[in-house]
């Protein structure tokens, strides 16, 4: 079986997205560390599962690879091609919906029990978020520069996003290193 890049067996979808990204010189895959991370929380997720910024596919593979019977995936790209070439992807697959558009698209389908905000919804803050998820429901972010003080800093200056989604009293929060050089937040509803 393939393998990714620790040496560790990768899913059939997950190596699919690999190949898309790859042949479409796409560079904006989340990390396999973060994917396995998805695929747990995906497997402890009951309900729906929901995904802004599908891109090449890999974090969908991911959570899909987790996913509880039962429960389904709807994840929104912008890029019209690339959302094409998922959708391809997953054809057959009913527990999967890949949506076209920005990424406010998915918000017809929430509640969500794991919402995973790769692309937009990120930026626009918890206040746009925090009724989309249901209580107990867990938010993914991935792609920060892990903080060694608080508050967390980003390029010199305070990270607001960060501290927002970290302090936000509708959540219990916490950032994870998932390398040396990279950091998730998860975030659960209360």
């Amino acid at each position: 079986m393939p393998t990714d890049d620790l040496g560790r067996p990768e899913p059939r979808l997950v190596r699919a997205a690999r190949a898309l990204a790859e042949e479409s010189g796409f560079a904006h895959s989340s990390s396999a560390t973060t994917g396995r991370l998805l695929a747990t929380l995906s497997g402890a997720a009951s309900g729906t599962v929901g995904e802004s910024g599908t891109g090449c596919g890999f974090g969908t593979a991911w959570l899909r690879h987790g996913l509880r019977d039962g429960s389904r995936l709807v994840t929104v790209e912008w890029d019209s091609d690339r959302a094409k070439a998922v959708a391809g992807m997953f054809d057959g697959d009913a527990a999967v919906t890949v949506l076209t558009g920005d990424w406010t698209a998915i918000t017809e389908h929430a509640p969500f029990a794991l919402l995973f905000l790769d692309g937009g919804g990120k930026r626009d803050g918890v206040d746009r978020v925090a009724d989309l998820i249901a209580p107990g429901g867990v938010v993914v972010m991935d792609d920060f520069t892990p903080a060694d003080r608080w508050p967390p800093h980003f390029q010199g200056e305070p990270d607001g996003l960060r501290i927002a989604w970290l302090t936000d009293p509708r959540f219990t929060a916490v950032e994870l290193m998932t390398s040396p050089t990279e950091s998730v937040i998860v975030a659960t509803r209360r």
